[in-house]
């Protein structure tokens, strides 16, 4: 019987989240706990990598996070960032995001439908001619590289900003008390691997969000008992509530 489920993400911002009604339906306990926190490179710590951010004709953007240290770095080099930039987001959300630093012109930000790359790259095939930059996690694939690579663009990826272990206190550790764990990042996967006591040893359910993470969960010693980012669970709700359908029926 599964009583409290430990996520490693922020919790929902909005009460209308679908996984309150998890709690509500199952009557479970969803503690919200990232495992990670993003870190922004200082500029001093940019600037190694010789790039000229005025340089380029486009940004391209993968994340929230790549949008806030992409401006917060501009700032530090008191760069003014020119209203011909245009912006590139695998979502429409991170498109409203970028409002957030600068004024939101249809004309200057394209985005994709589903928030996979390749829903995006229609758009930017139909501007070859722009010099794009790509702000990145210093823990990346070269997978968004390639692509534009094999289409000839003119890009070029940059880091902007790091992911870091979000330690557990000695006193969470101690006081731990979930039955499962839900990671979304083979970053959380490898710091509580070596962690918390008991979780090799099959003490708590693990589900995981994609393949990348589940590889980790595997090469890590663990049993994988729920995974989402599948056809069949797209989400982490839909993966949830099939597992407690059967778990906790």
């Amino acid at each position: 019987m599964i009583k409290k489920i430990l996520i490693s993400q922020p919790r929902p911002a909005s009460e209308k989240s679908p996984y309150f009604d998890i709690e509500k339906n199952y009557g479970v306990e969803l503690v919200f706990r990232p495992f990670i926190k993003v870190e922004g490179l200082t500029a001093k710590e940019f600037r190694q990598q010789k790039i000229d951010i005025l340089s380029y004709t486009a940004i391209i953007f993968t994340s929230r996070h790549a949008v806030d240290n992409f401006f917060m770095i501009a700032k530090d080099m008191r760069l003014t960032i020119p209203e011909t930039m245009k912006y590139f987001c695998v979502t429409e959300s991170i498109s409203l995001y970028i409002q957030k630093y600068t004024q939101y012109r249809k004309r200057k930000v394209f985005f994709g439908a589903t928030g996979k790359f390749d829903d995006l790259m229609p758009h930017i095939l139909r501007h070859k001619t722009e010099k794009y930059l790509l702000p990145q996690s210093s823990a990346h694939t070269d997978e968004i590289a390639k692509i534009l690579t094999a289409k000839g663009l003119n890009h070029q990826e940059c880091i902007m900003y790091r992911t870091v272990s979000n330690n557990f206190t000695e006193e969470e550790i101690k006081n731990f008390d979930c039955d499962m764990l839900i990671f979304s990042t083979p970053t959380g996967v490898n710091y509580l691997g070596e962690s918390l006591p008991g979780i090799k040893e099959g003490k708590y359910k693990i589900g995981v969000f994609g393949p990348t993470t589940a590889k980790a969960v595997e090469s890590a010693g663990m049993k994988l008992d729920l995974m989402a980012g599948t056809p069949e669970y797209p989400s982490m709700v839909a993966a949830l509530r099939s597992y407690l359908d059967k778990e906790n029926k």
